[in-house]
């Protein structure tokens, strides 16, 4: 069905479904460097959800994937908060798109057709984004990306890399006093990776796959002997936050960054108008080819820094900047099987077996294959000659099949009936185009809920991985997220690369987790369509999991922000028995199952005088103090609603930096405004403090 003809309650499934592809996919890219998708198709679901949430404003969400920025937090490394958000750029993907960025611009600064708008124009490394903070000329730290509000401190790692400087020339009146924030890219050149792979080949080591995986995996070694073994590489391209000035054009900047010996990439253009950006595009499409890095694109920037500030950004991405996507690079090959992929919540992937071939920087054997419909689609048999096309230069996925290569010895894919894993049957809901597997027993399964389960956000196992999981469940000594619980430090100290210090440390772990907050748990049990906001609702209303097993369908959906599909996902979570069976061996293992003091809706003490009492409000743009997440639970502590959206019944919003068009509506409907000094202000005298 057309999203243009959805109902409601359609509309409320399909947003959560995109909501759940997303951040799967997220979690690929930012944390497993092994992404499914291309850029363009993960584009696509993104403008969806957007879409969606615009049609239907009573599902929108600040935790949403499209005001959120995607995360490559480690286990493992101390935080930072980042001085000023490291956002995400918008793409495009045809010169056309690039005109529309430029009139955009222009629209916004007021200008004329005429008026052309000056751009730099520089390569997009296909690497690992970082920030290095300079205090006094002297490197404080460095960080990766993160979630774009905190990174994980990695500044051992980055040492490593000698082109960066410890300490920042004083000659000439150089070095910056106070911060001095710089922000690239970490990557790999090609002959250094081969050499690498060489060296592990002749140890008896699997090659790394490719460049950008490679320099992903390196920064998150915690020790950084090992990273120095490595030949990571780096070009900075910003400046965050800095206590001295800047020069008026980021050109400028770039070669300020030159004089200070902090490295930058050569490879850039001046453009004083549009068709000189496009020229530039149309030169690195095949120019790149000859680079000895990957890059997948360009990044356009309004060169102006005056320009950037009157710009601004939206929840995600600056106005001032956008990347061009070059097109896939394509090969011919043979495709010998087709394999299913089983996940967490059942859904079933086809992904290509390929005869081996070489295309755009790395060797491929892999690609993915969507869904039953796209097989279909596209008629691909087993034995078929293919097309297959790294989009972004990342993804591998098969295109087409060259039916006059065909010899007749080709076999049509039969979608199977039963799981590849467990043997269960396979069902596809009415609406999905995913298969799933209908065994929740179905070990694939198993793992990706035991993984859930322990995620940061859930029940935050630390240590509790995806190589532990697999042994756990494949040697049998954990069925289910109860299981854990009974794990014995002989069991653990028996795993492959668990030394007895880290099956202690495991242990802990696990022991910790039983006294998490309610609502940790209800997120923690994969309740689909029940997110941490979703999980943080049920838990103002039901002091206890009892209480919330015994509520009906009608009961749940009079709670302010639970919607049908959500009550119902809840009703028929806890109408199996095995889950509930699941919730009575939790307690027996001692994990908290009541509301803590900390989650209770706000007394009546607490309401009195409250500035927050009765009123809705909109968090928007990044916090630095606290998550959005933190945010929102203490305005409800205080009385308040936390919403999502802007609207004409909002009382407040509390704006950080980024903030976007939250912001710019709250202005037009003439909705009060503060910051996020004042917000703290406000609820330390809320709190008597």
């Amino acid at each position: 069905m057309s999203n243009s003809r959805l109902s409601v309650e359609e509309a409320a499934i399909r947003i959560e479904s995109l909501r759940e592809q997303i951040r799967h996919h997220d979690e690929l890219y930012y944390r497993h460097a092994a992404p499914e998708i291309t850029d363009r198709e993960y584009d696509a679901l993104v403008d969806e959800l957007r879409e969606l949430e615009k049609r239907f404003p009573q599902f929108s969400s600040e935790a949403s994937p499209t005001e959120t920025v995607g995360s490559d937090r480690a286990e493992g490394f101390e935080t930072v908060v980042h001085p000023v958000p490291m956002l995400s750029i918008s793409n495009t993907y045809t010169p056309g798109e690039v005109r529309e960025f430029d009139e955009r611009i222009r629209r916004l600064l007021g200008r004329g057709e005429k008026e052309a708008i000056p751009y730099v124009v520089e390569l997009k490394i296909d690497g690992v984004a970082v920030t290095i903070m300079y205090q006094d000329g002297r490197l404080e730290y460095a960080a990766t990306r993160g979630d774009g509000v905190r990174g994980d401190l990695i500044t051992a790692n980055i040492r490593t890399i000698h082109k960066i400087p410890a300490r920042l020339p004083e000659g000439a009146g150089l070095a910056p006093r106070g911060r001095f924030e710089v922000r690239g890219e970490v990557f790999m050149r090609h002959g250094e990776f081969q050499k690498l792979n060489q060296q592990r080949i002749e140890l008896g080591l699997e090659p790394f796959a490719n460049p950008r995986n490679t320099t992903a995996g390196t920064l998150k070694l915690l020790d950084a002997r090992l990273v120095a073994e490595r030949p990571l590489d780096i070009f900075l391209y910003a400046v965050g936050a800095h206590d001295a000035p800047l020069p008026a054009r980021h050109w400028e900047v770039l070669e300020l960054l030159d004089r200070l010996g902090l490295p930058t990439n050569p490879e850039r253009r001046r453009c004083e108008n549009l068709d000189e950006v496009l020229a530039a595009i149309e030169s690195w499409e095949t120019a790149r080819k000859e680079l000895d890095y990957d890059t997948d694109g360009l990044v356009i920037k309004v060169d102006e820094l005056a320009l950037r500030e009157e710009l601004g950004a939206r929840s995600k991405s600056p106005r001032w900047m956008i990347a061009y996507k070059f097109s896939a690079e394509q090969a011919q090959t043979r495709l010998h099987g087709i394999e299913l992929q089983v996940g967490r919540t059942g859904a079933v992937t086809p992904v290509a077996h390929l005869e081996p071939v070489f295309v755009a920087g790395s060797t491929i054997s892999r690609a993915t294959l969507h869904n039953a419909d796209e097989i279909e689609r596209k008629d691909i048999r087993v034995g078929d000659t293919v097309i297959i096309e790294k989009g972004g230069d990342v993804i591998p996925k098969v295109v087409r099949v060259i039916e006059s290569l065909r010899t007749g010895q080709e076999a049509p894919f039969v979608y199977p009936t039963e799981c590849p894993v467990c043997g269960g049957g396979l069902h596809r809901p009415e609406g999905e185009a995913v298969h799933r597997c209908i065994n929740a027993s179905c070990p694939a399964q198993v793992k990706g809920r035991i993984l859930h389960y322990a995620s940061r956000n859930a029940m935050d196992i630390d240590g509790l991985g995806d190589k532990i999981v697999d042994q756990l469940v494949d040697g049998g000594h954990v069925e289910d997220i109860a299981g854990l619980y009974e794990l014995t430090r002989e069991q653990l100290a028996g795993l492959e690369r668990m030394a007895e210090k880290s099956a202690d440390n495991l242990l802990r772990g696990i022991d910790e987790s039983r006294r998490r907050p309610l609502a940790n748990l209800i997120y923690a049990l994969g309740i689909r369509f029940v997110g941490s906001a979703g999980a943080r609702l049920l838990v103002r209303r039901y002091a206890s999991i009892d209480a919330l097993i015994a509520a009906g369908e009608e009961e749940l959906t009079a709670i302010d922000g639970v919607g049908e599909v959500v009550a119902r996902s809840v009703r028929e979570f806890f109408a199996e028995e095995k889950n509930r069976r699941l919730i009575e061996r939790l307690r027996m293992h001692g994990v908290n199952l009541e509301r803590l003091p900390e989650e209770a809706p706000p007394s009546a003490e607490a309401l009195a005088g409250s500035p927050f009492a009765g009123k809705t409000c909109v968090l928007t743009g990044k916090l630095e103090t606290m998550s959005r997440e933190e945010g929102e639970e203490r305005i409800a502590a205080l009385g308040g609603k936390a919403a999502g959206s802007v609207s004409k019944k909002t009382d407040l919003v509390i704006a950080g930096p980024g903030a976007g068009s939250k912001l710019e509506k709250a202005r037009q409907l003439g909705i009060e405004i503060i910051d996020e000094a004042e917000f703290i202000r406000r609820l330390e005298a809320a709190a008597g403090g």
